[in-house]
């Protein structure tokens, strides 16, 4: 009798919460069990020091599933530490020191910087969030005067948008305006992400056949 095929493990994506809902939609099209998702929260950008270590319990925990990892992380503020854990745990991370440069591609987001080296950029999360993340988390709301602390060497908002959402350029608009700050826009997409994600779901299922 011929043994039977172990199933496929299948892939798990590690992210930032802040790409949830982006990556949501693109492992939606592909097999169901093929990959799946897990995220830490997107609130850790403000305490990178627990990246790492959460990264390392959910790495954990899925390799006892028998489950294969990639990573959807930018640098986030850790100075590195990131990639030498993964670099020790031989795995794989979407290239990119953060979300900006993922969803512009590298050299739209150096062309971007030399354009203009004084812009904080929106995606569609922090839109969304916005008011939680910036003028609440950064404590703007209460003191108003930290604006030129924080914003003082900035000259524009720059809406990298992940979707074509008047809601949310009207948003942004009023989030450009908040900061007194000039607005632009890019439509971007998801940018770098589908070929990414694509790439490391086929590698899972080619190095689970070749196993």
């Amino acid at each position: 009798m011929a043994a039977t095929a172990a199933p496929d493990p299948g892939l798990t994506l590690v992210a930032c919460g802040a790409l949830a809902r982006e990556l949501l939609a693109m492992i939606s099209q592909f097999p169901e069990g093929s990959v799946d998702l897990t995220c830490l929260p997107a609130s850790w950008h403000n305490h990178p020091e627990r990246i790492v270590p959460g990264l390392r319990r959910k790495v954990a925990s899925l390799r006892r599933k028998g489950r294969r990892v990639a990573v959807v992380y930018g640098d986030c503020g850790t100075g590195g530490e990131i990639d030498a854990f993964l670099a020790a745990e031989e795995i794989d991370r979407i290239p990119g020191p953060h979300c900006y440069e993922m969803f512009l591609g590298p050299a739209e987001f150096d062309a971007e910087m030399e354009r203009e080296l004084g812009t904080f950029f929106l995606t569609d999360y922090k839109v969304r969030h916005f008011e939680r993340i910036v003028m609440q988390g950064m404590g703007l709301r209460k003191h108003p005067q930290l604006r030129d602390m924080y914003f003082g060497n900035y000259r524009r908002v720059l809406y990298i948008a992940q979707t074509e959402d008047d809601a949310l350029q009207t948003k942004a608009r009023l989030a450009a305006a908040e900061l007194g700050l000039a607005y632009e826009y890019r439509f971007t997409g998801f940018g770098d992400l589908p070929a990414w994600v694509a790439a490391s779901v086929s590698a899972a299922g080619t190095m689970t056949n070749g196993e």
